[in-house]
């Protein structure tokens, strides 16, 4: 029985093995240039075995997926890339292959002879006379003259005439494809011709699926009503903006048909399904710069009717922080924090928040809120406030929101005893005291944004552009000190290179003026220290910790114990450097991202460089100081909360100088006008900075 237990594994094993075939230890392309590797491993049915199972090193240890050879789908694979470049315009592409086959494994290598393209000679747009303007048209269209007649952009450009007739009141636009084209002469005539159909405007719009909302609520938050001139797009933003409520847990605006004796109007439908009324939430979580948090909310959805949403929530943040950092006992928070990054104390947020999605009109929304908070950012300061603050964004649902708040608060912010003395020169009790008082914070705020990216977690193409001004005086509530002018603008740009590969770059710029702007100086007062800029980060100049770039104070209070003696001076072992911040700000980020050649689908390496300063500006308007230049490279992991990064720069700088301080008691004396000097010691693994985040960096 035994014997025959072995002879019918053995023949099942056999079996098996006959089955499942050769397994694929590489898939590689050659002599292809129009088309990249991974648009042409898309298209084909053989895949290569994951990075564990090809891999000579590591292979023999039978990790990783297997894949294996199908000899049928194999053969068929060279059709499917001989229709790939013809659809491409590559009429003469030739594909052959290279196949070595051992007794378990198959090598495969597809080599390709594109040959000269055919060519677009001529594109032709008809059917569009006295309709739109064919000339910006037809620089929008994704196909152009002399480009290689790639069937793939002929549809999307026709798909493209299509989008915009159906935005001008043609809702049963289509469009025609005709094309002649000589593979011998390499050429192809193109016409496009528009078969618009009747101009239609907006008849009945009807309303389904409600059951609590009212009707009349509903069609306030529509951007498509009866007489208007049909637009694909109104559908779209009506969508958005029932879905966008938090109301609805679906919603689904279509063209239905046409009606009426004269044909000229549509019926639209409006399909929406109730979510629930009310929604409790919990969460939790652990991060590099919080330590412990946690969170709760409730949201009353259609509250009192109107489609109107109040929130209520809470946050707590850096659990287990102290001051000064615990060194013993439990410490929750030790594997991620330094002495300098420290989460000083317990952060706390409460808010209740109602938002009204329709406000005078329907392109318009506003929101009130009330909040008590207690904030702060480690050695830098600490804010504790309640109050309110009133936002409108006017033209919400469209391409360019631009939101006006008005924000007052009452509250103290405290820093470190050494910011006050080293930027505002107060070195005495009784007017850091001041500084420190229970003031009242009121602000006028500013905001637009333009958004065209296509991933808001990843962007691949677009751009993001953002600008914001504050003013802070006492026409509008704020305390007398409380007084200047904040303006930050960002811009970012992203491109695509290929399938996978994205280069991108931003700028960001901020400053601050007093309250009176004169030609003959811009010197700012007193600014609270939750005001500042700061540089340095995961998302800034990543050459530098968390506030590390910029303007700097050391504070010690001992001066007996010297870590070492250089050549500038003494470095002190127990010296906590304490960022200051700076009224003005510079950063320039460029990045190139692509995929890793282990892991392709779930990890991603980066290249990169920042450019940045924070400083502090006196009568000049502009004048950047000691700009920084960090360069470095990181890996990102693809996660379901968006790219999980690890980025390494390196800082050939060192630490930003400031003055070092003794501070003994309430007695704050400089010691030093220029500290730390240059430190010899410093190995290149040493100018290495380590960064940690959560999605891109911008």
């Amino acid at each position: 029985m035994l014997v025959a237990l072995l002879a019918a594994s053995s023949a099942l094993s056999a079996q098996n093995q006959e089955r499942q075939g050769r397994i694929v230890r590489r898939l590689a392309f050659d002599g292809n240039r129009a088309l990249d590797d991974y648009t042409l491993s898309t298209a084909i049915a053989t895949t290569s075995s994951s990075w564990f199972a090809t891999n000579p090193f590591v292979r023999w240890l039978g990790l990783g997926e297997k894949r294996y050879l199908d000899e049928l789908e194999f053969r068929r694979d060279v059709v499917r890339l001989l229709l790939l470049y013809r659809q491409s315009g590559y009429m003469t592409a030739v594909v052959d292959t290279s196949l070595i086959r051992t007794t378990k494994d198959a090598y495969i290598t597809f080599r390709i002879h594109e040959g000269e393209p055919v060519r677009v000679a001529r594109l032709e747009l008809r059917g569009l006379e006295g309709i739109t303007d064919t000339l910006p048209l037809r620089r929008a269209l994704p196909l152009q003259v002399g480009d290689p007649f790639n069937r793939f952009l002929l549809q999307a450009s026709a798909d493209t005439i299509v989008t915009r007739l159906r935005n001008g009141g043609y809702p049963y636009a289509e469009v025609l494809r005709n094309f002649d084209s000589e593979a011998g002469a390499l050429r192809a005539e193109v016409t496009l011709e528009a078969v618009p159909g009747p101009l239609m405007r907006v008849g009945e719009v009807a309303i389904q699926g409600l059951n609590k909302v009212d009707t009349a609520t509903v069609r306030g938050m529509l951007s498509v009503h009866p007489g208007d001139r049909f637009r694909q797009e109104a559908l779209y933003q009506s969508q958005r903006g029932l879905y966008g409520t938090g109301v609805f847990r679906s919603a689904n605006v279509v063209l239905v048909d046409s009606l009426g004796a004269s044909d000229s109007t549509v019926r639209v439908l409006v399909e929406v399904q109730e979510g629930p009324r009310h929604r409790l939430r919990f969460g939790g979580g652990y991060g590099s710069l919080d330590c412990l948090r946690a969170q709760t909310g409730w949201t009353a959805n259609d509250f009192f009717g109107g489609a109107r949403t109040l929130d209520l929530s809470a946050r707590l943040s850096k659990i287990g922080g102290r001051t000064p950092p615990q060194t013993s006992g439990l410490n929750l928070c030790r594997p991620f924090f330094t002495d300098s990054l420290w989460p000083d104390s317990v952060n706390y947020t409460l808010g209740a928040t109602l938002r009204q999605p329709v406000f005078i009109s329907r392109a318009h929304t506003a929101t009130i809120g009330l909040f008590a908070e207690k904030r702060s950012e480690a050695q830098i300061y600490t804010r504790i406030a309640v109050g309110a603050n009133l936002d409108v964004t006017i033209n919400a649902r469209r391409q360019i929101p631009v939101t006006i708040g008005y924000g007052y608060s009452v509250g103290k912010t405290v820093a470190a005893a050494a910011v006050y003395c080293s930027v505002f020169r107060l070195c005495d009790s009784t007017s850091r005291a001041f500084l420190s008082d229970t003031r009242s914070f009121g602000a006028i705020t500013v905001t637009a944004v333009r958004d065209r990216v296509n991933n808001p977690l990843d962007p691949s193409e677009g751009s993001l552009a953002t600008g914001t001004f504050l003013y802070a005086s006492r026409i509008v509530g704020s305390d007398a000190s409380y007084e200047f002018n904040r303006a930050e603008f960002e811009i970012a740009k992203y491109y695509p290179i290929g399938r996978r590969t994205v280069f991108a770059w931003r700028i960001r710029s901020g400053t601050i003026l007093p309250q009176k702007i004169t030609l003959s100086g811009q010197r700012v007062g007193y600014v609270p220290p939750d005001q500042r800029f700061y540089g340095g980060g995961p998302n800034s100049v990543r050459g530098y910790g968390r506030n590390g770039l910029g303007p700097q104070v050391y504070i010690t209070t001992d001066t007996n114990q010297v870590d070492t003696t250089v050549a500038g001076g003494k470095i002190f072992s127990n010296v906590v450097a304490a960022p200051t911040g700076g009224n003005s700000a510079f950063v320039l980020n460029a990045e190139l991202r692509f995929p890793s050649p282990l892991f392709a689908n779930r990890m991603r390496l980066g290249l990169f460089v920042d450019v940045g300063q924070v400083w502090e500006r006196g009568d000049e308007l502009l004048a950047i100081q000691g700009v920084r230049v960090t360069p470095g490279a990181g890996v990102r992991f693809t996660t379901p909360l968006g790219p999980v990064r690890v980025d390494v720069a390196y800082n050939g700088y060192g630490a930003e100088r400031g003055p070092l301080l003794l501070q003994t008691g309430d007695s704050i004396v400089q010691i030093r006008p220029d500290y730390p000097p240059a430190d010899p010691r410093k190995s290149f693994w040493k100018r290495l900075v380590l960064q940690l985040a959560v999605g891109q960096a911008f």
